[in-house]
């Protein structure tokens, strides 16, 4: 046995062991683009040390046969125990790999709290469209009780969803969301207050991806007795909002011979008066009661966040953010108002207006955030676009930024963080939600994090206060929440749910 011992070599094992701890740490430390690039290169580093120790085990480590066998049987063990009892589901927000256990319980149907059939008639707490009434995430039709210890958040109902990775938009008593089931993509109404299904229209499409995932990824827009819908595809429906019945449908992207994005189609339609307005290869106008193309905007390779309607130095405008680039149409005509370049990158995050005619745009993997003052030397003049400030330290990937009394406040790669809006500087970044969604409400930010828990935090730029937090649903988060009056609809790619929030 001391024989043995004496010729085991252990100092190239220890050596692996060593480089493996440094690189980490190196990584942890380094300056890297985005934390994505710090993910990429821990996973590269731990395979390779893997690797180089079993090299060590099999040629270098001078163990008798028996013990390398054995010690090879037992990795081998390890890995088909791992494959049989867990499957890959995909990747984080952080391009982390995410297992699931395979006998893991599945959604069912719970019922919570009765509740009253209907929501008292007020368009002010409708949600009929991506990010609430204003798309903005801004809700100020009421108070949160923010004690969730004496009073949380009372289930109305949980039940499984189809994939997606879309939110509900709702009039009245129709919440309506997209979701996949097998080959067919679907747009499903539901009962606010029972979860029951009211009507379902279906569509021959399919989209999936390891990193991008499986199902439609746009919210419906709800408008008067029409719900238009843009799926993962390209398919632009026109639906009667009671029925589900189809008025009109177009591939937005076949139509205009466009080039769809690699991460699936994701922009949910803009209706401002007789338009309903996409992106496909540029913004592009649609008669909403026809389907008819109204007005092709600048043409450009489609990003991923949607159309926003916004009003900058005295004038309506169309502003799309698209794959490396930035523009501005007159939401009528479709004249090109003006134009932004921006770094070429998946473009999820919607632009932020701030009070003085300002637009701040960002971007993650490693872009940030930059101000823009838009402005007109005369009514009738070209617009100018001049940069105040750009940061690396505010870095949104496809969540909402939220503007309160001169700060700006949101997930930069996953963690929440305060910038003050005056000059880029950031406050203070604290609280790993991952990434997930933020919404404010009045005078509280609700974030639902990645992992699909509620968090409710006091907006202060001196400080991070996390006043509450509550488990909503379970499994991987990406959807927007949906506000309507005080009952909270949230969901992911496999279980959706209503809560009814308590108010001041």
């Amino acid at each position: 046995m001391n024989q043995e011992r004496k010729r085991t070599r252990l100092w190239p094992l220890l050596f692996i062991i060593s480089l493996a701890v440094i690189g980490i740490g190196y990584v942890g430390l380094m300056d890297a683009g985005h934390r994505q690039d710090k993910v990429a290169l821990t996973v590269i580093i731990l395979f390779f040390a893997v690797v180089l120790s079993l090299f060590w085990l099999v040629g270098f480590s001078r163990l008798v046969w028996k013990v390398k066998l054995i010690s090879l049987g037992v990795f081998i063990i390890f890995i088909l125990t791992f494959v049989y009892q867990f499957r890959f589901v995909g990747f984080s927000g952080d391009l982390v790999p995410r297992f699931e256990w395979k006998w893991g319980t599945k959604p069912v149907h719970n019922v919570g709290i009765s509740v009253a059939q209907e929501i008292p008639e007020n368009p002010n707490t409708d949600f009929p469209q991506f990010l609430g009434p204003n798309r903005n995430a801004v809700i100020t039709t009421l108070k949160l009780n923010t004690d969730w210890n004496n009073h949380p958040p009372e289930l109305v109902w949980k039940q499984p969803i189809g994939d997606g990775w879309g939110s509900f938009a709702v009039v009245g008593n129709s919440a309506i969301t997209q979701e996949q089931e097998d080959e067919w993509e679907k747009v499903v109404c539901y009962d606010i207050f029972t979860g029951k299904e009211k009507w379902t229209h279906r569509d021959k499409a399919r989209y999936y991806t390891a990193l991008g995932r499986l199902g439609p990824r746009a919210t419906p827009t709800i408008d008067n007795k029409y719900v238009y819908s843009l799926g993962s595809t390209g398919i632009l429906n026109c639906l009667n909002v009671e029925t589900g019945e189809r008025i009109w449908s177009t591939n937005v992207f076949e139509e205009n011979k466009a080039n769809k994005p690699p991460w699936g189609i994701s922009c949910s339609p803009l209706v401002y008066e007789e338009l309903v307005i996409v992106s496909a290869g540029g913004a592009v106008a649609y008669f909403k009661d026809t389907g008819d193309i109204a007005w092709k905007g600048h043409r450009n390779q489609s990003g991923y966040s949607s159309a926003t309607l916004l009003t900058l130095a005295g004038i309506e405008q169309v502003v799309v953010f698209d794959n490396g680039l930035v523009t501005s149409h007159n939401p009528a005509t479709g004249e090109l108002l003006w134009k932004q370049s921006w770094p070429p990158a998946e473009c999820a995050a919607q632009p932020t207006p701030l009070p003085g005619d300002k637009l701040l745009i960002s971007s993650a993997y490693g872009i940030g955030s930059k101000l823009f003052q838009i402005s007109r030397s005369n009514p009738s003049g070209d617009f100018n676009v001049n940069l105040l400030w750009e940061t690396i330290q505010f870095k949104v990937k496809f969540s909402t930024i939220i503007y309160h009394h001169g700060y700006l406040y949101g997930l930069d790669d996953g963690i929440f963080a305060c910038i003050n809006a005056a000059d880029g500087k950031r406050q203070w970044k604290r609280g790993r939600y991952g990434h997930g969604q933020t919404m404010a409400i009045s005078d509280i930010f609700l974030v639902l994090t990645e992992s699909g828990e509620l968090i409710l935090i006091k907006p202060n730029p001196d400080e991070h206060q996390e006043l509450a937090r509550f488990q909503a649903i379970n499994g991987q988060t990406w959807n927007n929440p949906a506000l309507v009056g005080n009952y909270l609809l949230v969901r992911n790619n496999r279980e959706a749910a209503c809560y009814r929030l308590s108010t001041n």
